[in-house]
Formats: C-alpha cells, structure tokens, sequence
C-alpha cells in the first residue's frame, strides 16, 4: 500500500480530496482509496464521503485530513480582545 506516501502529503498539504491526491502522488485512484480506508480505519486521519457535479454529472469521492490536526496560528499581528 501506499499509505505513508499519502499520509506524508496530507501532512504537506492539509485537507484534500482523493481525486487531487491520486494526482499529486500518481498512484491509481483505487489504490489512493483503499489507502485512505485503511488510514481512516487505523484513526490516522478523518474522512467523509462528499458528492460533487462536474458539469451536471454526480461524482463520489473522499474528503481527507489528518485526524487532530490544528494548523499553527498564521504569522503577523492579532486583532487585540476588546
């Protein structure tokens, strides 16, 4: 499997979907899915089914983040608590 290639570049990436992360990586999106199955099994990451169209066609697939994962706050001034 090719599961700590994709879990190495959700850590890179942060939240995306099966699709983008089939292409990134070039591995089929069968074998990305069965990856994100068995990282989602094991409680590395969280993943949720979403249904988009591409012009007028439904097409299934997976939203996927680290599980736990807070991203550091961004650089720069914060608005002051009043």
């Amino acid at each position: 499997m090719h599961t700590e290639k994709i879990l190495e570049h959700l850590k890179k990436h942060g939240q995306l979907l099966d699709f983008d992360i089939a292409e990134a990586t070039n591995i089929s999106l069968d074998e990305v899915r069965a990856s994100l199955s068995e990282l989602s099994a094991r409680g590395d990451i969280s993943r949720c089914t979403i249904t988009s169209y591409v012009k007028g066609k439904a097409v299934e697939g997976f939203q996927c983040r680290l599980s736990g994962f807070v991203p550091r706050p961004a650089p720069g001034r914060k608005p002051s608590a009043k």
